[in-house]
This record gives structure tokens, sequence and C-alpha cells, in this order.
């Protein structure tokens, strides 16, 4: 008999159908208190490596954008503003709960634009149909990262880029303070502001489970992207990488 296919979960190895399940609990649990939550684990710098990764996009008016696992919105609302009226954002994220702050969000603003929730690694879009696709701090929590970044170039017209912007390998010689942080700060603070410690730890598990800079660049070019480069944010705890479709 096959033995079941696993996957990571953090530091734990969980059967591949289940890891969607408690991924979505961990942002089930945290959406309300996801925003506070990233300006005091970063210090707002989060804020300043979207507005980088919002800059690199380029996006003009009349563009159509996708931001998948878009969560809250930061850079949809962004792209909105860009696109105007003859443009077109689409917001998806596989989470009921982000989905439904982002939506909100992006209501506040005055900015109505399409939304999905959907699976990353089935995206229900025609091949060619974005100028631009993004996702920031989403790809860590995918199963299956090689078919996520597939058919994200698959939805890309030629000549259209990806961005992923994610935490990365951080710099050597800060690794001892950054895991300090990451497993003493980072629970207890979840503890604190959103009464859950265990998600903040799978949080700061799934980033070392992440692929380093080099692998996750090799991984954008066999998903069929050209000139694939990136950007080390601060010291590394965050890369922006970027590649086209041909």
């Amino acid at each position: 008999m096959n033995e079941p296919k696993t996957t990571d979960f953090g530091y734990r190895k969980v059967a591949e159908e289940e890891k969607q399940g408690r991924v979505a609990d961990v942002f089930h649990s945290v959406a309300q208190r996801y925003d506070v939550m990233n300006d005091l684990m970063s210090a707002g710098l989060h804020r300043i490596w979207k507005s980088f990764t919002i800059g690199q996009a380029g996006v003009r008016s009349g563009m159509k954008v996708l931001d998948v696992a878009g969560g809250t919105a930061d850079l949809a609302r962004a792209f909105a503003r860009r696109v105007g009226p003859s443009g077109e954002v689409w917001l998806t994220d596989i989470n009921a709960s982000m989905l439904a702050v982002g939506r909100d969000r992006m209501l506040d603003d005055g900015l109505v634009s399409p939304s999905a929730q959907c699976d990353a690694e089935r995206l229900p879009f025609p091949d060619g149909y974005f100028d631009r696709v993004t996702v920031a701090f989403g790809l860590r929590n995918m199963t299956h990262k090689d078919l996520a970044l597939a058919e994200m170039a698959r939805v890309l017209k030629p000549g259209g880029k990806l961005l992923v912007l994610e935490f990365s390998r951080v710099w050597k010689p800060l690794a001892p303070v950054y895991d300090a942080y990451s497993f003493g700060v980072l629970p207890w603070l979840g503890q604190r502001i959103a009464g859950d410690s265990e998600s903040y730890r799978y949080l700061a598990e799934s980033i070392r489970m992440h692929p380093d800079q080099e692998t996750l660049k090799t991984m954008m070019e066999h998903s069929g992207l050209a000139r694939v480069r990136y950007f080390n944010l601060t010291a590394g705890v965050a890369a922006l990488h970027e590649g086209w479709k041909v």
C-alpha cells in the first residue's frame, strides 16, 4: 500500500490533505488582528517592504492585476488606485476570514474591485489574462509551491510580471538574534495581542521551512518565468522576487 504523502506544517509533518485545513485554522484565528500584529512583529517594516513591492510592480492605468493570497488587501488597494476605472484588480485568498477583512478595507476606501475565494494552486482565471500577479507573505503557506507558481505564471500575459514578497533567509550573523525573537517574543506577542501563541509559533516555523532566496529563484525559473531576480530586504528578513512571462 502506498504511504500517504506528507508536507511541512511548520516543523511538523502532516498529510498533504490536512495542511490546507490547518493553515485555514491559523488565519481564521488571526484575521481580525492580522494587521496590528504585522505592525508589532515587524516594527512597521512590512509596510516598507510592501511599498517597495508596489513600486517594483510598475502598475499603470488600465492594467489587469491579480493579488494572490491578498488577505487584508494592502497591495490590492494600492493597485486599485493606480489602474483606475479602465483597469481591473482581483483580490483573492483561500481563507474566507482574511478575504472578508480585505474586502471590507477596500470598500472602506471607496474601492470597488472583484474578489474571489480560491486556491492558488487552481486559479479560476484564463491563460494570459493579467499584466501583473503578486503574492505577499502567502507562498510559504501553500502546500505545493511549485504548482502555485506555475498557476501564477499561467495567468500572466506575455510580458507580464510576477512579484513574490516573502520572508526569507536572514543574513547569517543576525540569525541567533532573529531566532530568539521569532521563537520567544513572537508567540508571546501573539498570546497578548491575538490570544493565540500557537498560530504565531507556526508562522515562525513556516518561515524557516520556506525555500531560501536562490532556491525560490530557481523554482520561479522552472515555472516558466525569465529574468528572475530578487532583492534582499532588511538583511534578508524578507525578499522580493520578480520574474517575467515570455
